[in-house]
């Protein structure tokens, strides 16, 4: 059983993962409708037991609509010709996401604008109201 080093503290082993061999569209003339070359990788997130509970958490946002509902990842490779590149994609492909997910986002620090930039704010406005009241019709004292 090997694993696939992501982070130092966090890997995952080649059982984890189900790859399924499907037929692949695109060039490859007689060859395309006869070789498998195409890849489906799953890999239960949900079930792993070495990604921590916020990882895993951050991963599923990640990983977007290749996320089910019960937490299995579906990475589809199928951009080579060879079926053992579409399987190296699709696992670097993984662990590319992976790896994304295990940087925690920094928090966000609230600032507020400064006093030339309020300024320059509120004098913009005035100009923009000027330029919009020249285009109206003029008045009429009747």
């Amino acid at each position: 059983m090997s694993a696939i080093f992501i982070t130092p503290r966090i890997s995952i082993y080649e059982s984890e993962l189900e790859l399924r061999f499907v037929r692949a569209s695109g060039p490859g003339g007689q060859n395309v409708n006869k070789v498998s070359s195409a890849v489906e990788l799953r890999f239960d997130a949900a079930r792993c037991p070495s990604l921590p509970p916020e990882v895993l958490a951050r991963l599923l946002r990640l990983a977007g609509s290749r996320a089910s509902t019960s937490g299995v990842i579906l990475i589809d490779a199928r951009v080579h010709r060879q079926q053992w590149r579409n399987r190296q994609d699709a696992i670097a492909r993984l662990v590319e996401l992976i790896r994304r997910a295990a940087v925690p986002r920094t928090p966000r620090i609230a600032t507020r604008p400064g006093a030339a930039a309020q300024q320059r704010r509120v004098s913009e406005k005035r100009l923009q109201g000027e330029r919009k009241k020249a285009r109206r019709r003029p008045e009429t004292n009747d």
